[in-house]
């Protein structure tokens, strides 16, 4: 069974960091572009990076991130535990939401450079983690 698990969220004061988890299982999380979105209370599911498949460079060199995020967030691939990590620094409360992993259908993320693949680019979801940015 094909399955996305995200963990890591919480709260946290702005200037704070967190990093978050995505886990896959049932397939190769390395093979498949992977995006993180998030979500923020009455708002729309907002795309946060897309990750290139095979891309292990620190930070994502083939990763697009939303201008909102750009030196802020930074993914990493963990072939060994077929996760991804999303390290989240110098926090503001506009990045408080439910942050979500999903896997790229057939996605090149280099062909979304800006805006980032939409929501129906991504064939499965995990259930998400809540990061609240409060002081």
């Amino acid at each position: 069974q094909l399955q996305l698990a995200e963990s890591g969220g919480g709260l946290v004061q702005p200037g704070g960091s967190l990093r978050l988890s995505c886990v896959a299982s049932g397939f190769t999380l390395n093979h498949h572009a992977i995006g993180w979105f998030r979500q923020a209370p009455g708002k729309e599911r907002e795309g946060v990076l897309c990750i290139s498949p095979g891309d292990s460079s620190p930070g994502g060199s083939s990763t697009n991130y939303a201008d909102s995020v750009k030196g802020r967030f930074a993914i990493a691939r963990d072939h060994a535990k077929n996760a991804v990590y999303l390290q989240l620094s110098n926090l503001e409360p506009e990045d408080t939401g439910v942050y979500y992993c999903a896997r790229g259908f057939d996605l090149s993320c280099s062909a979304y450079p800006a805006p980032l693949p939409a929501m129906q680019e991504y064939d499965y979801w995990g259930q998400g983690t809540q990061v609240t940015v409060s002081s």
